[in-house]
Parts: structure tokens; C-alpha cells; sequence
């Protein structure tokens, strides 16, 4: 069953990307906390640069400290 969201727990009142409000469509969860986002576009926005930051990050504990990125 997928994790359902609510903006009452929500650790912002305002897009991270734009400034706006956060809508309650516009949901995302990252490291346990809920975060808002003004649309749907800037949630998935976040949601891309996580993904990519978190398999950079896996990549570089793989290859072992001080190795260098190919």
C-alpha cells in the first residue's frame, strides 16, 4: 500500500523551487519528513535530483574513499 502524505505534516509552507505555496497534491517524502512542493512538476523536480543525488552517492561509497569518478 503507498504511503499517504498529509500537509499537516508537512516541514514547509513553501516550494522549495518557487516560493509559492505548498499544495497538499504536491507531496513528497524524504529522509522521513514530509515535504511540499507548489505542483506537481517541482515535487517530481525534487524527487529526480534526490534519485540522482542518492545514486551518485551509493556510486562514490562503491568505488571506496578517495577514488576517482570516471
Amino acid at each position: 500500500m503507498p504511503l499517504t502524505l498529509d500537509i499537516a505534516d508537512c516541514i514547509n509552507d513553501t516550494c522549495p523551487w518557487s516560493g509559492k505555496p505548498v499544495q497538499a497534491d504536491s507531496l513528497s517524502e524524504y529522509g522521513g519528513r514530509v515535504v511540499g512542493f507548489c505542483n506537481p512538476g517541482c515535487r517530481d523536480k525534487f524527487e529526480d535530483a534526490t534519485r540522482h543525488f542518492e545514486k551518485a552517492s551509493a556510486s562514490q561509497v562503491a568505488r571506496g574513499p578517495g577514488a576517482q569518478q570516471e
